[in-house]
């Protein structure tokens, strides 16, 4: 019987958009599921090879639990992005969340095959030396024959 097959697209870059894709692609492969995700638009951000610069916003981001309420213009003054972010990865580190690059890790271990829409790198103007080694190249017709037989298939 073939292993089961799961599909992901994902389309942000920012931390909190991030971990979704990682943990679906890891917990799927670890269960022996053959996994791809199609990174595209901001999603490439995930492919680079540090993501210290990954951040979140508390800016048009209402349901992140803030420690006091806080009114939209002070979220959106200087400096709150990356308060906001270092706030969220203490939390995630103090609760044993895995990071970003531990997850990711993870995933390439199982053996998670990561496409970049070439499109997109092309339309940026990205580098391929920006991104990490374990990455393919390919356009949406190279995924969607993978999405096309999988199980599962979830856009983020």
């Amino acid at each position: 019987m073939a292993s089961k097959k799961m599909a992901l697209i994902a389309t942000k870059g920012t931390l909190d958009m991030a971990y979704p894709p990682f943990i679906l692609a890891s917990t799927a492969a670890s269960l022996g599921w053959d996994v791809q995700i199609f990174f595209t638009f901001y999603g490439l951000q995930l492919l680079r090879k540090s993501l210290d610069g990954v951040q979140i916003s508390p800016l048009a981001n209402p349901a992140m639990p803030m420690p006091v309420p806080m009114p939209v213009m002070v979220q959106m003054l200087p400096g709150m992005e990356a308060m906001a972010t270092m706030m969220m990865k203490k939390k995630m580190k103090s609760k044993g969340v895995a990071s970003l690059q531990e997850l990711r890790d993870v995933c390439l271990e199982l053996e998670v095959k990561f496409v970049a829409c070439q499109m997109t790198v092309d339309l940026f103007e990205f580098e391929t030396s920006e991104f990490i080694k374990d990455v393919e190249y390919g356009g949406a017709a190279t995924f969607m024959k993978f999405a096309g037989e999988s199980d599962v298939c979830l856009f983020i």
